[in-house]
């Protein structure tokens, strides 16, 4: 009993976190979708958030507001409230569910007492980003959107907090040096200088691993194999249904943005045909443009892919919400445009699973699976299938006698319907993926 205590003891306590919302009688300045969630069921997403970040969320609020106030965000009255709150539950961190100004949270810093740090949604995903990136690219990506959305919001006491909280293990990714050497507006100004040096290094690191990252497509765009890009809102079940598909051990967890970094993974179709799945990272509603923009790199990979596979979980009782919410971010980023099946995964948890199509009749080219039970994924394989094929460009080329290569090729990825041997080389007609289609562009007879 002794050793189990002393063991207990050796626990750190979680930080304690309050929530606040606000539910807007009219979406500020446009910045969100009009087909924003009801402010107590995007409380309810937060606080897995927290939970995902390590943190004991003790209490949540809201407020019903028509903009925000220029000073506190909230009104003065709702921050007194909060503010005892704060003292009375142990506060150590106040979340809000909406982007914060720097000049909200330095106000709201000051209102809730010395000592408790004030975060917003964006801040949070951070932090949860910097915990679960596992390769140099998804440290790279975390720290330069934490540089970027720290800078504007840099003050004495803010600083000292974050840092603090980043080098307890709780923030991760690297500070480049910067940290608090000292009082006074000249110190913030060389945190600053130093933060903003860190950030154009980050970007040209970045911009190599976007290189490298290029030459990997364009290899694989020379193997002529196509690409199909998992893409969802976070724990929509991506990597596990990669793991399904493929047999491989790609991290799973039932928590928000478990996997940050992509993964790629050869699956073979039902008629043979090879092709390259790539898990991303998860999508979630507010998520905003610049924290985009810092995984740039990452989502090229949407952006190359010949298919997106939409994986949505079908259990959620917000399920179309967050359709809504990965299709916003899909059109954001480019990406609308190409090809889609939508996976309706997670099936084996309805009480009546052959329901699952009905439950999103909107849904086209759909497929309900069950990653986890393996149900449905032959039907979802036949569907990308179809899909993939009906993207193919007809062909008709000579290809001379040494180019046996692209004859295997085009008989691998593609559909031959007519082949024929002349005396300039092999005549062949049929359909081939755009990816192939272009190597064969000089041979078109």
């Amino acid at each position: 009993m002794s050793q189990r205590k002393s063991i207990k003891e050796t626990i750190a306590p979680r930080e304690k976190a309050y929530l606040v919302g606000v539910d807007w009688k009219a979406i500020p300045d446009g910045k969100y979708s009009p087909d924003a969630w009801p402010v107590e069921e995007s409380l309810i997403e937060l606080d897995q958030l927290a939970n995902t970040a390590g943190l004991e969320v003790v209490g949540r609020t809201s407020q019903k507001l028509e903009k925000p106030n220029p000073a506190t965000f909230i009104g003065t009255g709702k921050a007194e409230e909060i503010a005892a709150e704060v003292r009375d539950r142990e506060v150590d961190v106040v979340i809000f569910d909406d982007e914060l100004a720097p000049r909200h949270q330095r106000e709201l810093e000051r209102a809730f007492g010395k000592g408790v740090m004030v975060m917003d949604r964006t801040g949070l995903i951070l932090d949860i980003f910097a915990q679960h990136a596992r390769t140099r690219e998804g440290a790279l990506q975390v720290e330069l959107a934490q540089y970027e959305y720290r800078l504007p919001r840099l003050t004495q006491a803010w600083t000292e907090r974050a840092m603090t909280r980043q080098a307890g293990g709780r923030a991760g990714g690297s500070t480049g040096g910067v940290g608090v050497r000292g009082p006074g507006e000249t110190q913030l100004e060389i945190d600053r200088f130093a933060i903003r040096r860190r950030i154009s290094q980050i970007k040209r690191e970045l911009e190599a691993v976007r290189a490298s990252r290029s030459r990997q497509r364009h290899q694989r765009r020379r193997e002529g194999l196509p690409t199909a890009a998992l893409v969802g809102y976070t724990n929509a079940g991506k990597s596990t249904l990669l793991n399904a598909l493929t047999g491989s051990t790609v991290y799973v967890a039932d928590q928000l943005f478990a996997t940050l970094d992509p993964t790629t993974r050869r699956v073979t179709l039902p008629g043979g045909a090879i092709v390259l799945f790539t898990d991303t990272v998860g999508f979630i509603q507010k998520l905003p443009t610049d924290l985009i923009a810092a995984f740039r790199a990452t989502l090229e990979e949407v952006l190359e892919a010949d298919l997106l596979v939409h994986v949505i979980d079908v259990s959620h009782p917000h399920a179309i919400e967050q359709m809504r919410a990965v299709f916003a971010t899909l059109k954001e980023i480019g990406a609308a445009e190409l090809p889609l099946v939508n996976v309706l995964n997670k099936i084996d948890q309805l009480e009546d699973p052959d329901s699952a199509c009905a439950a999103l009749c909107d849904v086209s080219d759909s497929v309900a699976v069950s990653a986890l039970t393996g149900r449905g994924l032959g039907a979802l394989l036949g569907k990308v299938e179809e899909v993939l094929e009906s993207e193919m460009r007809r062909i008709k080329v000579l290809l001379p006698f040494d180019r046996g290569d692209l004859v295997s090729l085009i008989h691998e990825r593609g559909l031959v319907l007519k082949e024929t041997h002349q005396e300039g080389g092999t005549l062949i007609v049929g359909q081939v993926p755009d990816s192939i289609a272009s190597q064969l562009a000089e041979f078109s007879a």
